[in-house]
């Protein structure tokens, strides 16, 4: 019952993770660039994100937990089925890399929010007249927030792809191909 329950939190904070991200990206930004005034655009910007923000963070957290706990439960198949070690050190990699654009992203969003109640003209889009205090974080803040959902979607897909690793054939064929590579 606890490997089914570490696959829900990790699976689930994934969807969180990635769904919430994309989320915001497309659905929270866009709306704060429909703000009327365009000096409440970031600030209403920043508002939703940091109320977001630290959902977004547990469930991040929860993720890292969760797949210490399946490397930890898998660490036979990893050493012992061929390809497994492969998809495994990719989604640490992809992990490690969605953890620091979170982080960059928040810290980014704070500079803006920072930056007071200065004209843009969205939430990651400066306007001519927006203060190099905002306009720059701005700029950064509307890459690196859209690779969160980018790499937290690459995991949503090698997480298929270990879960195939998980049946009969693709095991019995992993443990044969490492115990006989020549074949």
């Amino acid at each position: 019952m606890r490997d089914v329950t570490v696959r829900v939190v990790h699976d689930a904070s994934l969807a969180a993770w990635f769904g919430g991200s994309l989320m915001g990206v497309i659905g929270l930004n866009g709306a704060a660039a429909q703000v009327r005034d365009e000096t409440d655009r970031a600030r209403v910007a920043a508002i939703g994100w940091s109320r977001w923000q630290p959902v977004n963070t547990v469930a991040a957290g929860a993720h890292v937990l969760a797949g210490i706990g399946i490397t930890r439960a898998n660490r036979g198949r990893i050493v012992s089925q061929k390809g497994v070690a492969t998809v495994a050190t990719s989604k640490a990699a992809l992990t490690g890399l969605a953890l620091a654009a979170h982080a960059y992203a928040a810290w980014l969003g704070n500079q803006v929010g920072d930056a007071g109640d200065a004209p843009v003209e969205g939430a990651t889009e400066p306007a001519p007249e927006t203060p190099e205090s905002a306009a720059g974080p701005q700029q950064r803040l509307r890459v690196v927030q859209w690779t969160v959902p980018v790499l937290t979607g690459a995991l949503v897909v090698l997480n298929a792809v270990m879960g195939e690793h998980q049946r009969p054939v693709p095991v019995a064929r992993g443990v044969l191909d490492r115990l006989t590579p020549d074949r």
